[in-house]
């Protein structure tokens, strides 16, 4: 049997920040830290940060895209400035069009977003030069150095982005919340792109520390960026000053181990659980703070919310990759979640003529094969971080005030060692707590776990969850001791989505894990009503098992009622919570749910669209059909009218084709997709010889948005070449006249195999 003991873990010491962790606006309400977790107006706010770019995305696509994030569950948005994207010119700033900072920080107030801003002046963000100019190669000084005519050069850079910033900070009543220096300093560097193919040349990693950091703090903050708290990235031996918030991450897919490393890719550590705020535990893998642990909260920006593939490493992500991560980041003690990426992008236009990212990634397209594709693409890990968000802040209370405790030896799994059961607790001082199982791994094989047994052992009682079985991949929170509107659930084989009220009665929703068989246990005193299936445990608890589909039971405890609402893992792929007008609604439906101020909108990728709604009075459905009634939920039918486009190619060289996009009104349309599925090497759509979109080929459709290029594609054909593969390549320069030529034993795999289209689908459901 499983067993984890703690019976005797010690109390927490929750004391507040410093001042310099602190911000109040003018509406007086705050933020603030402790040492284990944020604060919004005194009280424990659990943080989702989500990546996303605004000068690699289309400007008119902003406000929707940031309404997809928080629609995931996203609530503050984390962004690199990158310097290259603004000065690529020396002495020429850009804040115009995809560039134009200000607009889109606006557009996070307008859409209910806090925003931490990514300053430099080194990001890296696989950018050309990791975001520095080209221009500072040539200049008498070091960059990332205390070198004055260096620090003259930030100094300018730092004092326009407060320029374009001013007004927008927390103070102000903004959503500018916090700002990152200059990023992974001591860690990490970029190749010179202007040197690549020759000498081969690297920007320095730095080497002056604390000293370097808090002389950029103090430059931000002189230039005028006045935020509540300063971050950096913590790992790696990264500086971490003591004025600046260090935050953490995770990758479990490294292309860039394949500088050198030419083997299959390892299994990584990223899926083991962890105690990073222990200061008994003072380092852990990737986690080996200058501080003590327990000194300040355990925040991350960096899980792998995706990854790009590179040149030498091409690979299709796991979707499920990125919500274990995120189980074992919270089990292992983080109380804020921030993925890198969470939205994908597409690099801008150079004023120079080179392509602004960096060498080993594809020139355009920063997809990153993100929770959001660059196009604004629903990916799978979108709806399983949803589902997960809704949990962290319906339940933020609790676990930024819980302490995590693992098994004996549960550090030393091996990452391809599947026979043990992954598991962690994280439990507050009453008791209340859950349980965190995780059964993937990255890079290796994981089995089905089959009637598991997990006890833990407390100060007054003992809690045994018996018959645990996990599908392979699966990972799941469940939850002990847990009060529900007055109503004790003391453990359960379902994980907790949300709770709220509707129609003056109290519902929470729980889904369960694949693989699970779903339980319930309450207190001897429960009164069960709604089901036949309970029965009384041989220790006098009330057990409730659940097996119809979409079950809803009511249990009552002195004079206090709640009633349990149960999705299997499908339903909770579909569901989301919606407010509106002040009253929320639950929602089981395939496509996504759009609220900003304007509209409400509902998108999907079928002309037909079903939507559940619970309570049935709340979002505004009349331009939906009804179309009947399961268990709580009212059915509903959005149509429109089907779009079927023919899109055809036609091959006009070796590796050479045109693709036909027929002309019709896509203005109804929020997106149309084109899918090429082509064998090769790379691929790179241009029109009229302007490159649009590349893919480097690993076995995955590539998608491109056609809604920016539509127009221009009424007067242009759709070209696209496909790079082959080669074997045996090498450049022959034997002739005595200075020729060259490339000769290859042959080429493989450098062509189109099929093109088709998806329609992306819109319904406004109201005007507001």
């Amino acid at each position: 049997m499983n067993q984890i003991d703690i019976s005797k873990i010690p109390c927490k010491k929750i004391y507040p920040l410093s001042s310099e962790f602190q911000g109040r606006n003018p509406e007086k309400e705050t933020l603030s830290f402790t040492n284990y977790y944020m604060e919004v107006n005194g009280e424990p706010y659990f943080g989702v940060s989500g990546e996303v770019h605004f000068s690699r995305l289309w400007e008119d696509r902003w406000e929707d895209e940031l309404l997809k994030m928080k629609a995931g569950g996203v609530g503050i948005i984390s962004t690199y400035i990158f310097w290259i994207h603004h000065e690529e010119k020396e002495g020429s700033f850009d804040f115009s069009g995809r560039r134009d900072l200000r607009r889109f920080i606006e557009l996070c107030k307008k859409c209910g977003l806090y925003i931490i801003v990514r300053l430099g002046p080194f990001c890296h963000g696989e950018v050309r030069n990791g975001g520095m100019p080209d221009w500072l190669y040539g200049k008498p000084f070091e960059v990332r150095s205390l070198d004055e005519g260096f620090l003259e050069h930030v100094k300018r850079l730092y004092e326009h982005l407060a320029e374009e910033m001013k007004g927008l900070y927390y103070s102000d009543g903004g959503p500018i919340i916090a700002a990152q220096i200059d990023n992974e300093y001591m860690h990490s560097a970029a190749p010179w792109e202007i040197t690549t193919g020759t000498s081969n040349e690297w920007i320095s990693a730095g080497s002056l520390g604390d000293a370097y950091m808090l002389r950029l703090r103090d430059m931000a903050k002189e230039a005028g960026i006045s935020v509540p708290f300063y971050t950096c990235t913590g790992w790696g031996g990264a500086s971490t000053p003591d004025g600046l918030m260090p935050l953490w991450g995770g990758y479990a897919f490294r292309p860039w181990i394949f500088y050198s490393h030419r083997d299959e890719h390892p299994a990584t550590e990223e899926y083991i659980y962890r105690d990073n705020h222990n200061n008994e535990v003072p380092s852990t893998y990737n986690f080996e703070p200058f501080y003590e642990p327990e000194s300040r909260p355990y925040l991350c920006c960096e899980m792998g919310g995706g990854m790009t593939c590179c040149y030498y490493y091409r690979f299709k992500l796991d979707y499920e990759s990125v919500d274990a991560m995120a189980n074992i980041k919270i089990a292992s003690g983080c109380n804020m979640l921030g993925y890198y990426m969470y939205h994908g992008g597409t690099n801008p236009e150079s004023q120079n003529g080179v392509f602004l990212n960096e060498g080993q990634v594809p020139k355009l397209s920063y997809d990153y094969q993100a929770a959001i594709g660059e196009f604004g693409q629903i990916r799978d890990s979108f709806r399983r971080l949803c589902v997960l968000h809704l949990f962290v802040k319906s339940f933020e209370k609790i676990l930024c005030r819980s302490k995590t405790v693992l098994p004996p030896e549960s550090q030393d799994i091996d990452p391809e060692d599947a026979k043990p059961l992954r598991y962690a607790v994280r439990v507050c001082e009453d008791g209340t707590g859950f349980l965190f199982i995780n059964n993937y791994q990255d890079h290796a094989l994981m089995l089905p776990k089959t009637d598991e047994k997990v006890k833990i052992r407390m100060p007054e009682e003992e809690i045994c969850f018996e018959g645990i079985s996990l599908a392979a991949g699966e990972n799941c929170v469940l939850p002990f001791n847990l009060d529900l509107c007055g109503v004790k659930l003391c453990h359960a084989t379902v994980q907790p989505i949300t709770v709220m009220e509707a129609d003056g009665e109290c519902y929470a929703f729980f889904f369960t894990p694949e693989g699970m068989k779903p339980s319930y246990t309450f207190p001897a005193n429960t009164q069960i009503t709604g089901t036949d299936e309970w029965e009384t445990a041989s220790n006098g608890l009330v057990r409730v098992n659940v097996s119809e589909n979409l079950p809803v039971f009511t249990a009552a405890q002195q004079g206090r009622r709640v009633n349990f609402v149960s999705l299997n893992r499908r339903q909770s792929l579909q569901f989301s919570v919606e407010e509106y007008a002040g009253k929320k609604a639950a929602v089981i439906s395939e496509g996504v749910l759009l609220s900003g101020r304007d509209n409400i909108r509902m998108e999907h990728n079928a002309d037909t669209l079903s939507v559940s709604v619970f309570p049935d009075n709340v979002l505004p459905m009349d331009k939906a059909v009804k179309a009947g009634q399961h268990s709580i939920f009212t059915e509903y039918r959005l149509e429109c009218k089907p779009v079927s486009p023919e899109i055809t190619f036609r091959q006009i060289g070796h590796t050479r084709y045109i693709i036909d996009i027929p002309q019709w009104d896509i203005s109804a349309l929020k997106e149309l997709l084109l899918q090429i599925n082509y064998q090769g090497d790379i691929g790179s759509a241009y029109i009229n010889g302007e490159m649009i979109s590349d893919n480097f080929c690993n076995g995955v459709a590539w998608e491109i948005g056609l809604g920016e290029f539509y127009d221009r594609l009424k007067d242009h054909p759709l070209t696209v070449y496909i790079t082959p593969l080669k074997e045996d390549n090498k450049v022959n320069v034997e002739s005595v006249m200075a020729g060259r030529r490339e000769e290859t034993g042959g080429a493989v795999n450098g062509k189109i195999q099929s093109v088709s289209a998806k329609v992306i689908y819109q319904w406004i459901l109201n005007e507001r």
